[in-house]
Parts: structure tokens; C-alpha cells; sequence
């Protein structure tokens, strides 16, 4: 495993100092920064009926370390993270910021303007050539670079893309990258992340202008947020795929901080239904507010991380298995329960007094089973070609959890016998 042992962060020492001087502490102080960012990551899951909260919530009022506040094993935890890409492969994905140097005044943002902690800055050749190292040594395969914003987002972008472009042409790495387009990036220069990068990503933070306003005042919803992620639909409908660096469209995500401007998810939930069918978005993520020291928000409540939870169920519900917005089921102050997952919940109200016939069902309504997911219901859709399927067993052996869709099914016309050492 990376940075297994001490010996690990030893060569990485070793690389940095002597190869890039006080590399290392850069690199510390700005992927500690990206706390608020969860692209990649493993928790929120890829799978609707696996995904967990797994990691511990954040301090009720977060505040980010300087190097010498860090363990050994933070510090090696701070440089890289175990992350599941758009193909289902995993890597260890470097997240960093090229600076946190930052003109904007978001209320929630620990590296926002005015707020009193050292910062730190790359230049795009020395990051380039830092983690080209990183890279040949084996100690990251991917990197997500983001930015404070300074002197302007046209221009912080341009840093971002000069890295890029060092890193792909000048040091010829092929592997992942991921790009933040900065809000008010011109569209000449979306194009251009498009080209080089696998993966861009537009935070809109919230769900609308008036919510954005409660979150980061100077930031403008539809120009500088919203229209990039139209303008990369646009560039993927009109320029050929072989016109990037891999011959592929690099997929689009967005991330909403949940809660902290009071909005309700369905507000979130419906701008990222929206977003999926007209931009072509790949994934929503959200990440549960905390509250950080010297904000403007440092008093406000940390949002409960099962509702963080529940929007990542509700959102692959929309994205994989046929849901519509309406059939979530939100109450009537317009949120998720966070005591029942969306799909059991939906199932209970839907199903219990009309069970699914699943020798009967198309696939769209198999995936509305508890316990079914998408490879479940493509394996009951073959089975079921060669033989009825007549007993839980049955399930359990195409992956459904049986026990789980046992209340909502019929199998050949009748309801579903448990047996307890079935399971």
C-alpha cells in the first residue's frame, strides 16, 4: 500500500527535498486544503447498495493544520488518496491545490480572502515536475489539481492549464488528470482543459443563484458557474472526439455543499437531475457542511453526514436506475428521510401492496427492487429466458439479496417464502 511505512515517506522526503527543496511542505499545506473536495473518492460510493458514510464527520468547528500540527501518518495521508475512476479502475489520486492564495470571499471556505493562515503557491513547471516525480516513483498515478482564485479566474485557469500542458507535453504523462475550471474561465480555455485533462469539474456549490448567494456572494450562478458546464456540452456535441488528448470526452462533475445554505434536497437534487439530462453530467457530489474557524459561517450548525448519505442515494437513483424526481420520497419539508435509504423508502409506499412479478418485470422495474441492482436485474432478465425463477434461492444465486426484496416480489404468481437458513 502506498506510504505503507516510514521508510516510504523517507524516498518521497528524499525526492523532494533534495530534487525540489521545501517541496514537501508546499505540498502538505495545499492538499490539506482539499477537505471540502470529494471527486474520486471511494466513500460516497459507485454503487448504490454499497455506498456508506464511512468517513468520520469533520470537528464541529474545522480549522485546517499547519505541517508542524501533522502526524508522520497524516502527513503521508495528506499527499494522496485511494479513488475509483469513471471506468472503475483505482488508482492513488494526488488532490492539490496550485495555490491557496484566494481573492474570493466564499462565507465557508477555509482558504478564503481575509482569513488569517499561511499560504502557499506552485508555480505550474515546479508542480509539473514534482509530481512527475511522484508519478515515476509509483507513488500517485492520477492527480486532481484545483486553485485559489488570484488576479482573476481567467487567469488563475491559465496557471492550471500551463501545468496541464507541462505535464502532458513536456513530461509526457498519460495517466489521470483532473481539472477545476475556475468560475469566469473563458470558453477558449474550457476547451482547452477539455483537451487535456480526463475529467473537468465546475463546483456550483448550491443549487440556485439566491442559495449561492448565502454561500459565496461575489460568485455569479449562471455566468461564471453554470455556463461553463453548457459550454463543455456544447464543445462535446461540435468537435470530434480524436481532438483530445485521448482520443475520449472527458466526463463532467459538480459538487453542492449540502446544507450550508439552508436549501432542501430537493432543491439539490432537482438541479442535479437537470444537470444530468441537459449537460451531460456524470456525477453529483456533495459534501455535508462543517463549519470552519474564521468564517462568517464558523457558528453555523455542521449538517448531520447521513443526509450527505442519502443524496448520494438519491442522485445514483436518478443517474442508474430509472428514478424520476417525483418518485423520491421527500417529505414535506421538501428533504430525504435520513432514517430510511430513498429506495426502500420509495419500494415501501410503491410495492408492498403491489409486489413486482420478476418473470414478468422489464429491467427498469426490476431496479426498483430493494436488493436489485443494475447487474442483478440483467442477470434475472437472462435466467429467466432459460427458466422461470420460483424461489428466493433462485435470486440469491443471480447476486440479488433475497431477504431484502423478499416483501416486494412475486415469483411465478406467488409471494416469496423465507426461509430463515436461507440466509
Amino acid at each position: 500500500m502506498l506510504f505503507s511505512s516510514p521508510s516510504h515517506l523517507a524516498i518521497l522526503e528524499h525526492i523532494f527535498y533534495n530534487q525540489f527543496m521545501n517541496a514537501l511542505d508546499t505540498l502538505v499545506e495545499l492538499s490539506s486544503q482539499m477537505t471540502l473536495e470529494h471527486a474520486e473518492e471511494s466513500r460516497g460510493g459507485l454503487n448504490y447498495s454499497t455506498t456508506k458514510t464511512t468517513e468520520p464527520a469533520k470537528p464541529g468547528c474545522y480549522s485546517p493544520k499547519s505541517r508542524s500540527e501533522f502526524t508522520e501518518r497524516e502527513q503521508r495521508a495528506a499527499f494522496v488518496h485511494p479513488a475509483q475512476l469513471p471506468n472503475g479502475k483505482s488508482i492513488q489520486l494526488l488532490k492539490t491545490l496550485l495555490s491557496s492564495a484566494c481573492e474570493r470571499d466564499c462565507f465557508y471556505c477555509p482558504f478564503r480572502a481575509g482569513r488569517d493562515f499561511r499560504r502557499a503557491t506552485f508555480k505550474p513547471d515546479e508542480f509539473a515536475g514534482l509530481f512527475s516525480k511522484m508519478n515515476q516513483s509509483g507513488f500517485a498515478q492520477g492527480v486532481f489539481l484545483s486553485s485559489g482564485i488570484a488576479a482573476g479566474g481567467v487567469r488563475t485557469m491559465d496557471k492550471l492549464l500551463d501545468t496541464a500542458d507541462i505535464l502532458r507535453k513536456t513530461h509526457g504523462f498519460t495517466g489521470y488528470l483532473h481539472l477545476k475550471i475556475m468560475p469566469g474561465s473563458e470558453k477558449a480555455q474550457v476547451y482547452r482543459a477539455m483537451q487535456l485533462a480526463d475529467r473537468v469539474s465546475v463546483n456550483l456549490e448550491a443549487p440556485s443563484t439566491e442559495r449561492l448567494a448565502k454561500l459565496a456572494p461575489h460568485k455569479v450562478f449562471i455566468e461564471e458557474l453554470l455556463r461553463p458546464l453548457r459550454w463543455v456540452e456544447e464543445i462535446r456535441r461540435t468537435v470530434p472526439a480524436h481532438k483530445f488528448w485521448n482520443g475520449k470526452y472527458p466526463s463532467t462533475v459538480t459538487q453542492f455543499v449540502a446544507g450550508g445554505a439552508d436549501e432542501s434536497d430537493l432543491e439539490l437534487l432537482n438541479t442535479t437531475q437537470w444537470l444530468m439530462k441537459n449537460v451531460r453530467l456524470k456525477r453529483a457530489y456533495f459534501s455535508a457542511f462543517h463549519p470552519i474557524l474564521d468564517t462568517p459561517l464558523e457558528n453555523k450548525p455542521a449538517v448531520n453526514p447521513m443526509r450527505e448519505h442519502r443524496l448520494y442515494q438519491a442522485s445514483f437513483l436518478l443517474r442508474d436506475y430509472g428514478f424520476e424526481l417525483e418518485d423520491l420520497p421527500f417529505s414535506s419539508d421538501e428533504n430525504l428521510p435520513l432514517h430510511t435509504d430513498p429506495k426502500l423508502a420509495w419500494a415501501q409506499m410503491n410495492l408492498v401492496h403491489a409486489p413486482v412479478e420478476v418473470n414478468l418485470a422489464d429491467k427498469q422495474q426490476l431496479m426498483k427492487i430493494p436488493g436489485i441492482g443494475i447487474k442483478g436485474a440483467e442477470s434475472i432478465l437472462s435466467a429467466r429466458r432459460i427458466s422461470k425463477l420460483r424461489n428466493l434461492s433462485s435470486l440469491k444465486k443471480l447476486g440479488v439479496i433475497a431477504e431484502r426484496a423478499a416483501p416486494y416480489v412475486l415469483l411465478d404468481g406467488r409471494k416469496a417464502a423465507v426461509q430463515m437458513n436461507l440466509f
